[in-house]
């Protein structure tokens, strides 16, 4: 079993945490964070050290208890100094384009007969770094990780080819053709 649960945070200077009843704030240089959390933790905070404690001692809420330290351990990395992820466009004539009217978006243009859009939700921002690479910054760990994966799934890597849209660090075992 974990133990994660078991040991504290130390919180920075610079974060400021606001507990409610079930809602936890985490405001930071880069912006404030808000989640709520399972009724069967129970959080502390004295002289800047979170601890995490079930309310009953059965196994779902030490489970529950090890979760929460998790998310909010994020939130604080996050405000602090924020995620990042990276996609690879792999193929002739892929490319990335931005668009910045009122609601961001995303062009792209994945070898379809027309151009894939995609909006971006608020709390992101994106980076082209050139024109089959782009870069997903926000402070928000699960957004980040969900809009990378949104996109990557408008072209997966293909595994005869190794075309598609792929993330900095994956590796595409491409698969030898069929042979005659």
């Amino acid at each position: 079993m974990s133990r994660i649960a078991k040991r504290s945070i130390i919180v920075p200077d610079d974060i400021e945490i606001i507990l409610n009843n079930k809602n936890i704030t985490v405001k930071g240089k880069k912006g404030v964070l808000k989640r709520d959390f399972n009724s069967l933790v129970q959080i502390n905070l004295e002289n800047k050290i979170l601890s995490f404690k079930s309310k009953n001692s059965t196994s779902n809420g030490w489970m529950q208890a090890g979760t929460v330290r998790s998310l909010i351990n994020s939130m604080i990395l996050g405000v602090t100094y924020g995620f990042s992820k990276k996609l690879i466009l792999v193929g002739v004539g892929y490319k990335f384009s931005l668009e910045n009217s009122t609601v961001k978006k995303i062009i792209m243009s994945l070898g379809y007969s027309h151009n894939v859009i995609y909006l971006l939700p608020c709390g992101i921002d994106v980076e082209l770094l050139s024109s089959t690479e782009i870069l997903i910054k926000g402070i928000d760990k699960q957004l980040v990780g969900q809009v990378s994966a949104n996109l990557r799934l408008h072209r997966k890597p293909d595994s005869y080819k190794g075309k598609g849209i792929r993330y900095f660090n994956e590796f595409v075992k491409i698969k030898e053709a069929k042979k005659k």
